[in-house]
């Protein structure tokens, strides 16, 4: 494989286009809102209004800015894509002192980007002795954050797993594993198909998908068919789990079915309009932690400005939903992939879809995890639950203790 140089990478964003930020949002128009909305019929109109003006009047992001570059290493290099010539890549990239530590990519989803790493990588990368040490990588998919986008159409899964599995290789990982959520997890899963067990030697996600029973697992089928006997029944979790499932699909996806048939329409307005992107993603971040901790206003304009100030633009986020469902088909995404690596799950019961355990099994998953709290953001939410699980898996007393020879986590 042939890839370039890595590059030292600082976040610069000029003063010329914090201005225009500015003059953006001193030009907003808001729409009206009904009476006792509440979030029934998107973001609230006081929530956009308050932000605004925070953004307007307080949020300062030269001042985040510089603590991202503090504590974040980051680097680009260019990564060859076959038949899409080369991408200029963005990653974090932090190697613990601990000699066999275990090499871990992170590969987030949408509306996520390489900031979900920021809460996880020192206590990834610094673990207690006592607990496995990793090298920690954490790209920007291409067309997020300070990614390029690629220029071509049918750039789907296996071409996000190929850079994302270069990208390790030009690091010096021949061997690794991985964690993700939302397209986190579906890329991870065909990178453990494409290139599991030679070079990923487990993988880890906290939003398992999977397909509802059907004549192809006939017990599981019967299972569920009895599932209102007592001794058969789901749990109140796994009830509560299936029940947000169906309201996300019914009132929640309306995104999912835009972005993946006009995501260019839908993005002429994301680029110009810095509240109208600020919506389209709050009220996403929102409704992961409606029950739990909220995100920080400086958090929530952090992750907006990383959109709005991206490299290709916000829009070029939106179009893995178009590619993926064009090329593979929708019901792709829920099918049953088969991977041989070992797989490891943690629940998290704010997850927009949770889905009862026994739908889950597979004969390598070897390690589960359920959560007190904490939804779709895990990484940022509840990192300290996410780790705690990483180190759980791959520790001395985890399934996947030694799974890479020679990079047990420990000295």
């Amino acid at each position: 494989m042939s890839a370039s140089t890595e590059s030292h990478f600082s976040i610069s964003i000029p003063d010329s286009q914090l201005e225009l930020l500015q003059q953006k949002l001193s030009l907003v128009v808001f729409p009206d809102e009904l009476e006792d909305a509440g979030t029934a019929y998107g973001a609230p109109l006081s929530d956009i209004k308050r932000l605004v003006s925070y953004w307007q009047n307080g949020y300062d992001w030269p001042t985040h800015e510089a603590a991202l570059n503090a504590e974040l290493p980051q680097f680009t290099r260019d990564i060859p894509v076959d038949g899409f010539g080369s991408l200029n890549i963005h990653y974090v990239h932090r190697r613990s002192a601990v000699e066999h530590a275990i090499p871990l990519l992170f590969v987030h989803g949408w509306p996520g980007c390489f900031f979900e790493v920021r809460k996880i990588l020192p206590l990834l990368v610094d673990a207690p002795q006592e607990c496995p040490s990793f090298h920690v990588v954490a790209l920007s998919l291409p067309g997020f954050g300070f990614s390029t986008a690629p220029t071509k159409k049918g750039f789907a899964l296996n071409q996000y797993a190929e850079v994302a599995h270069k990208l390790m290789l030009a690091l010096g990982y021949d061997q690794y594993v991985t964690q993700g959520g939302d397209w986190g997890f579906f890329i991870t899963r065909r990178m453990a198909k494409l290139y599991g067990p030679q070079f990923i030697k487990a993988w880890h996600t906290n939003f398992p998908i999977t397909a509802p029973p059907s004549h192809k697992r006939p017990l599981l089928l019967i299972s569920h068919l009895l599932s209102y006997l007592p001794f058969l029944g789901y749990t109140e979790r796994e009830k509560a789990g299936l029940a947000r499932s169906l309201d996300f699909l019914t009132t929640g996806s309306g995104y999912f079915a835009i972005q993946s048939t006009r995501p260019q329409t839908l993005g002429y307005g994301i680029t110009d309009s810095p509240v109208g992107l600020l919506a389209w993603i709050y009220e996403k971040l929102a409704a992961s932690v409606e029950d739990g901790k909220p995100f920080t206003d400086d958090e929530i304009l952090t992750w907006i400005s990383i959109y709005y100030f991206s490299r290709a633009g916000p829009a070029a986020s939106f179009r893995i939903y178009y590619e993926v469902t064009k090329l593979e088909g929708l019901g792709a995404l829920a099918t049953q992939e088969s991977t041989t690596i070992p797989l490891g799950h943690s629940y998290f019961p704010n997850e927009a879809i949770s889905l009862p355990r026994s739908w889950y099994k597979v004969p390598n998953l070897i390690f589960e995890s359920e959560q007190p709290s904490g939804g779709h953001f895990a990484a940022i939410e509840e990192p300290e639950a996410l780790v705690a699980d990483l180190r759980a898996m791959f520790g001395k007393a985890g399934p996947a203790f030694g799974v890479i020879e020679g990079k047990s986590g420990f000295t």
